[in-house]
């Protein structure tokens, strides 16, 4: 299993949600670079960074923070929000970005997905956050009309290789991850699952490693001390 330790972005710093709240946001690192040095130096090979200015807006205010973060760390790195345009895919992807995140777009716009993954294949993924049951979009501050399982049947079947999936209710609150969840996932559909929100300890790493999840993101956990991403590392290897 890949750990992903994570970037979310605000105003060029590096940030966290409690359960996704923009209103209750602490602020970690105003040089989020260094933060992807210590990953390197922790023995990752991945990362994930969130541009959550731009999951609320549809725009891509951090990009010249995201291209400063991928350079400092050289990881391999993933990037989510606000990425909602062909061209915005190409913008990041250009830069050297190895694989974008389409969120909200997945689930508004009908055919964006399938197009881009017709275009870039791996280099797409989609990102699902569940708010109870459904698919919540704008930076978690709307739910759709979709319901979890149906939208993850909806993307295999366009082709769909890699879903990060996030239960809001356990984002950034430390009480562990949705375990229940991600067996279901694990069991109903044949894509990468990266687990997100909510693993806040080396035995949540642990038991997902256990059920072969294709990665686990973590985020909050590391800033607090509560994971040692070496540690992480070594137990999902």
């Amino acid at each position: 299993m890949l750990i992903y330790p994570a970037i979310d972005l605000f105003d060029g710093k590096a940030v966290r949600l409690f359960k996704g709240d923009y209103a209750q946001m602490t602020v970690y690192s105003e040089n989020p670079p260094e933060i992807a040095l210590d990953f390197k130096n922790s023995g990752a090979t991945h990362m994930h960074i969130v541009d959550l200015e731009g999951a609320k807006n549809g725009t891509t205010p951090n990009f010249e923070t995201v291209c400063a973060i991928k350079k400092a760390g050289g990881l391999f790195c993933e990037v989510g929000g606000g990425i909602r345009s062909m061209e915005t895919i190409e913008k990041y992807v250009s830069a050297g970005i190895d694989r974008v995140i389409l969120g909200t777009a997945a689930v508004t716009e009908e055919g964006f997905v399938e197009k881009a993954v017709k275009k870039y294949g791996d280099k797409i993924a989609v990102g699902i956050d569940i708010k109870d049951g459904f698919v919540a979009i704008k930076g978690w501050t709307e739910k759709s009309e979709m319901t979890a399982m149906d939208f993850c049947a909806k993307m295999q079947a366009i082709g769909v290789k890699t879903l990060v999936c996030t239960d809001i209710s356990k984002d950034g609150a430390m009480q562990g991850t949705n375990h229940s969840l991600y067996n279901e996932l694990m069991e109903k559909f044949n894509m990468q699952i990266i687990a997100s929100g909510g693993v806040s300890s080396i035995e949540d790493v642990e038991k997902l490693a256990k059920r072969n999840m294709y990665g686990a993101i973590i985020g909050k956990a590391y800033y607090t001390g509560a994971i040692d991403l070496k540690k992480a590392i070594e137990v999902a290897e």
